[in-house]
């Protein structure tokens, strides 16, 4: 009996969190933008709904979830 190779899934967890852009870079959001608002200024909540990189040593990891991407 030959033996099949797994099948490649995409953690949906995973895609909804991250977006990878054109060049490859991935972005996620920020955190901490979600409540207790009132003490935060508004600078810093409008720099927290903004998009960021995802950090050089978690790219292989947040990759390997996203094989068709």
């Amino acid at each position: 009996m030959a033996r099949k190779a797994g099948k490649a899934k995409t953690r949906k967890s995973v895609a909804k969190r991250f977006k990878v852009t054109g060049t490859g870079k991935i972005l996620r959001r920020k955190q901490g933008k979600r409540h207790i608002l009132q003490k935060k200024n508004r600078k810093r909540k409008r720099f927290l709904g903004k998009a960021a990189l995802v950090s050089p040593a978690d790219i292989k990891r947040v990759k390997a979830s996203l094989p068709f991407h």
